[in-house]
């Protein structure tokens, strides 16, 4: 009775930090949907553009953008009727919100001259030192990604890269599709992002965004301080592309938005969150190659963020922590959100000496699968780790994690690997269902340590491994295995006494999957 008492205790919790997060947003949400009297609104149309999909309309656009930021001292729109608008980078102006109507799609060029020069603004859509701002409208923005493509392939696509420019190296030199820099009063709903060569929309706030006023639904492009930042490895600064970035902000809002990459694409994240605090994102579905959720510190430390009702598929991680990870995380909730087909399910990945405390997933249900060792993940439902990236590196603490309420279907198990220097403190997990069932034929027996630390390693599957942990509490969780067509699954709890300490099993049970349960699946 006791254990059920503290069960419903964590879960009222749950329920007063989402609702907290969600009104934080309230005052900017009522402000934007004050409509006693209409913002004016201005149609590129009255401005020249042509949307034929085939001549440029940047001059337009952007005399439209122009001429409403002087009508109004609150919010003006930027009407983009039925048509397929080509264009060059367009910046928005204070007060501006593009509306890009059903049947219309804004087209990013596939040149590099239609981009400044400067790595950092390659953006479809900027917004730099501005503030309420928006996109809406039910329309689309393109990034005509496919177009970027070098040699398409099954595994990972072989993408263009604008290296030779030398403003930034490797092979992911290529334009965002919506950028927010230092900016305020963002807000991003109602809107498909469809197809980035790169990050989808980035929220790149680099000096002091501050997003309390920011209610931004998919942007994301993320990587422009971080060649500044000692040890941090190439590839570790052109790795993710992604629709929603955020950086530096404070209270924001992604809501209902579609956003989509190619699966075979490499580096199109879904949202990106650095160094922002007080962040909701509900409603949105990603379907994506790389990250879809991704909070990350560069610069800052990041807290209160709260994602919620949201549908992910994704070759990558479908949440991520890190790997940039300088400064701390804290105050994290995810509820209600489906994770289908994707490489690996909820996921830490601390590498750079930044500490995690205070994060919960409740009511999540997740299906993970193997694909091509080339993306990182090993089809983990959840993946906790902290080391160091490299020699110069240090492992931050992870602490007070709770996974409550947990589905999952997965061919392999879960890992929980703190470090020497980086305990993992204090992990609840409780009420959770698991069956792990093999269905592809890519080879198992592999732990995947990625970014740094040790890299890919051979390891039996188990269904929790456990690695350099204190306190640990496992309340009421259902392990079931299939039979293993090429072998046989190896032991439920792996783990070494040595590293791993005050650990508790209330409720524990595993066993092989039952016939019910099979047929249930092999109807679904």
């Amino acid at each position: 009775m006791a254990s059920l008492s503290f069960l419903f205790q964590l879960l009222s919790l749950i329920s007063t930090l989402i609702v907290q997060s969600q009104s934080s947003t309230l005052p900017l949400q009522l402000l934007w949907s004050a409509n006693q009297n209409p913002p004016p609104s201005l149609s590129v149309l009255d401005f020249g553009a042509v949307g034929d999909g085939i001549h440029y309309d940047t001059l337009p656009i952007q005399s439209t953008i122009d001429a409403c930021a002087s009508l109004s001292a609150v919010q003006c729109r930027v009407r983009f009727p039925p048509g397929n608008y080509l264009t060059a980078t367009i910046h928005l102006r204070n007060g501006v919100v593009l509306d890009i109507e059903k049947g219309a799609r804004v087209l990013g060029g596939t040149k590099l001259g239609d981009y400044p020069r400067e790595f950092e603004r390659w953006y479809v859509v900027a917004a730099e030192n501005v503030s309420d701002v928006g996109i809406t409208g039910g329309g689309e923005i393109n990034g005509q990604g496919l177009e970027f493509v070098k040699r398409f392939d099954k595994r990972k696509n072989v993408m263009v890269s604008w290296n030779q420019t030398g403003q930034c190296f490797g092979d992911e030199c290529r334009p965002r599709l919506v950028g927010f820099v230092n900016c305020r009063n963002v807000r991003v709903w109602n809107i498909n992002l469809i197809q980035p060569a790169y990050w989808w929309i980035s929220e790149w706030i680099i000096s002091s965004c501050s997003l309390s006023d920011i209610i931004v639904a998919a942007i994301c492009s993320h990587r422009l301080v971080v060649w500044a930042i000692e040890g941090l490895e190439q590839s570790d600064v052109f790795n993710h592309d992604c629709s929603l970035h955020i950086v530096r902000c404070e209270n924001t809002s992604i809501h209902d938005v579609y956003i989509h990459g190619d699966f075979n694409t490499p580096n199109n994240d879904g949202i990106d969150i650095d160094d922002s605090n007080n962040t909701v994102i509900t409603k949105c579905k990603i379907d994506t190659g790389d990250d879809a959720i991704c909070p990350k510190t560069y610069t800052g430390p990041l807290y209160n963020l709260t994602a919620t009702d949201c549908w992910i598929r994704t070759k990558s991680s479908a949440i991520k922590l890190g790997s940039a990870s300088w400064f701390d995380f804290k105050g994290l909730v995810f509820d209600n959100i489906t994770i289908a087909d994707s490489h690996r399910g909820l996921g830490f990945q601390i590498r750079d000496g930044g500490n995690v405390d205070g994060i919960t997933f409740s009511n999540i249900n997740i299906s993970t699968r193997y694909y091509d060792p080339s993306w990182w993940g090993r089809a983990e439902p959840i993946y906790v780790t902290s080391c160091p990236r490299h020699s110069k590196s240090k492992a931050g603490l992870i602490s007070n994690l709770l996974f409550v309420n947990i589905t999952a279907n997965s061919e392999n198990g879960i890992f929980l690997s703190g470090s020497k220097g980086g305990l993992l403190r204090n992990i609840k997990v409780m009420n959770m269902d698991v069956t792990y069932r093999r269905y592809t034929n890519y080879a198992g027996g592999l732990v995947d340590y990625r970014p740094g630390c040790a890299g890919l390693v051979n390891h039996s599957t188990a269904g929790i491994i456990m690695e350099h942990i204190d306190g640990l509490v496992i309340d009421n969780v259902n392990m079931r295995w299939s039979e293993y067509r090429n072998g046989k699954w190896n032991n439920p709890l792996d783990f070494r006494p040595s590293t791993v300490n005050n650990i508790s099993f209330v409720n524990f049970y595993s066993g092989l999957e039952r016939q019910e349960d099979k047929n249930q699946v092999e109807k679904a």
